[in-house]
């Protein structure tokens, strides 16, 4: 996971000083490559952090190496836990009520740990001024982060991103622009954002209940001045689990019933996630359903299996993939002599 990475580093750097990459990639198991990529993107991040180039260079904290986080601003820690992201916000709001014992950076910086990353996290949340603290806690659970696509093509971060995503820290108000419906300005109270493989969405409350919108399509979102107070038993990554079934639900109409021997089918229940339900075994095969927005979509993903999963039902598949063979066969048949 990055984000225990991120943290690891910025711990790492406190405990000696400066680091070079090489040194961050030795520590956390890492390539270098990854570590220059890491260290930049804690610069970016407004993490007070500056390269030195040259021999007896690297990486250093503004003002030298710190045993806490006592100078990073109100903007600095938001921006950190905001990369932190929601991987991290129920440690993070524990963190504040609970002891942390010594730990070396270099033992937190182990990817996939969990125990070791909640001890980085409370220890740079204790180590942070009790006024930056809410505001850390709100940020790293104000994004989502959801890596399956929907079928559309990663984009550039769109510039609403930023003010939507402090509105959401700040609990305030917003209005804005939005196709469809009754063409009006939308008001909302902006509860969490979601990036699905480089498409952003909003979470709102308004007056019409909870909506989904993606960001893209907001236009001049700007705030009312008023605040408002995060519904108590709203959880983002609960939220957007339900946003993604429904949606799932509406994009995956066209159901087929395949049978597939027990060594395959794991892999095809593994590819098509939850899209796919096993309903008992049949003659020493797996019985199973999969599903897709259309035939051909469950056509394709079936088709490289060839007679190694049989399809059962319906005919439209079936006579989909009988559609992909002649095609194959068209292409690729050697010529007849």
């Amino acid at each position: 996971m990055r984000a225990d990475r991120l943290v690891a580093v910025l711990l790492l750097m406190q405990s000696r000083g400066r680091v070079t990459a090489a040194d961050v990639a030795h520590a956390l198991e890492v390539s270098v490559a990854t570590a220059r990529r890491d260290l930049a993107a804690l610069a970016a991040a407004g993490v007070p952090v500056y390269p030195q180039p040259g021999r007896g260079g690297g990486w250093s904290l503004v003002g030298g190496a710190r045993t806490d986080l006592s100078g990073l601003t109100a903007g600095e820690a938001r921006a950190l836990f905001l990369l932190v992201g929601r991987a991290s916000a129920e440690t993070v709001g524990r963190a504040s009520a609970e002891t942390v014992g010594p730990a070396g950076a270099e033992t937190v910086g182990r990817a996939g740990r969990g125990g070791e990353l909640g001890s980085a996290l409370r220890k740079l949340m204790r180590a942070l001024p009790g006024t930056f603290r809410a505001e850390a806690e709100a940020a790293a659970a104000a994004v989502t982060v959801d890596p399956a696509a929907w079928g559309d093509a990663p984009r550039d971060r769109p510039a609403a991103v930023t003010p939507l995503q402090e509105a959401v820290i700040a609990r305030q108000r917003l209005r804005f622009a939005y196709p469809g419906g009754t063409g009006k300005e939308r008001r909302a109270d902006p509860l969490g954002l979601a990036e699905k493989d480089g498409v952003w969405y909003l979470i709102a409350d308004t007056p019409e209940g909870q909506r989904t919108f993606r960001v893209d399509r907001i236009h001049q979102p700007h705030r009312t001045g008023e605040t408002f107070e995060q519904r108590a038993d709203f959880d983002l990554a609960t939220e957007w689990g339900a946003v993604v079934e429904a949606m799932e639900r509406r994009r995956s109409g066209v159901r087929a019933t395949v049978l597939a021997e027990p060594r395959h089918a794991r892999i095809i229940r593994d590819h098509f996630g939850r899209h796919c339900d096993v309903l008992g075994e049949e003659d020493g095969r797996v019985r199973m359903t999969v599903r897709a927005h259309l035939h051909r979509s469950v056509a394709e993903q079936l088709a490289g299996w060839g007679s190694a999963v049989e399809v059962v039902e319906p005919d439209e598949v079936r006579a989909e993939l009988a559609r992909i063979g002649r095609e194959l066969t068209g292409a690729y048949a050697p010529p007849s002599r």
